[in-house]
């Protein structure tokens, strides 16, 4: 489903990645781990069209889309929830909902995924209303997946959901991530939490200072002795 070959950014003079290749196939959850600064986060905006590579292609079901507008982007099928969510914090949940949706026309299939969103996610409904500046940070990340939802993706990507959430908020966060997956959405996963990234994902890639160093099923990386003392804190 989707192809990065190569690809090299910068920040100025800094490269930020050099030379990064992966690919991701359709229906599976793939990880990125790798310490803060390590080029998880660029490689992200790489693909949703933040920033575009001076090296390297991408290609998403076999079209190359590096250059291309954000909009156009998540035209084609990839969402990117931001990190730190980025939700619009003076617009209503609703409202916050309905801006997932502004490429979409089709109101009578808009208004069921509303209410496929507030199914998953019944604290949104409860507080359709409130301002999302206003939500706890459990309640943003939620509105930033359900926001993620409305735009109907293929590929879902999603960049440090955990951050910041007590654990309890996180277990919701990553089941609805799985159901999400099983309902059809190939899931791209930056996660600092490297142990319950694995746990969920199917395959995962190991980067360090914006290098591809690892790759493997996400069961032996869990298995790994390097991936254990570095990311998994044993």
């Amino acid at each position: 489903m989707l192809k990065v070959e190569g690809i090299q950014t910068y920040y100025g003079n800094i490269r930020a990645l050099n030379d990064i290749s992966f690919n991701i196939d359709q229906g599976e959850i793939v990880t990125l781990i790798g310490s803060n600064g390590a080029g998880k986060t660029t490689t992200l905006k790489a693909i949703s069209g933040l920033i575009h590579p001076k090296q390297g292609s991408i290609s998403f079901k076999g079209e190359k889309i590096c250059g291309l507008a954000c909009e156009a982007i998540v035209k084609k099928g990839i969402v990117h929830v931001p990190e730190g969510r980025k939700i619009f914090s003076k617009m209503t949940v609703w409202e916050n909902l309905q801006m997932g949706a502004y490429l979409r026309s089709d109101k009578q299939e808009i208004a069921a995924d509303l209410e496929m969103v507030y199914q998953k996610f019944p604290r949104l409904k409860e507080r359709a209303k409130q301002l999302g500046g206003t939500l706890s940070g459990g309640e943003q990340q939620m509105l930033a997946i359900g926001r993620a939802l409305m735009s109907r993706p293929q590929l879902l990507m999603l960049d440090e959901p955990s951050m910041g959430l007590a654990p309890i908020i996180v277990e919701d966060i990553f089941r609805i991530t799985e159901e999400i997956n099983q309902q059809g959405v190939t899931i791209l996963l930056v996660e600092q939490n490297a142990h319950l990234a694995l746990s969920i994902a199917d395959r995962g890639y190991v980067i360090e200072t914006g290098e591809i160093v690892l790759e493997d099923n996400a069961n032996k990386l869990l298995a790994n002795d390097d991936v254990r003392k570095a990311y998994l804190g044993e």
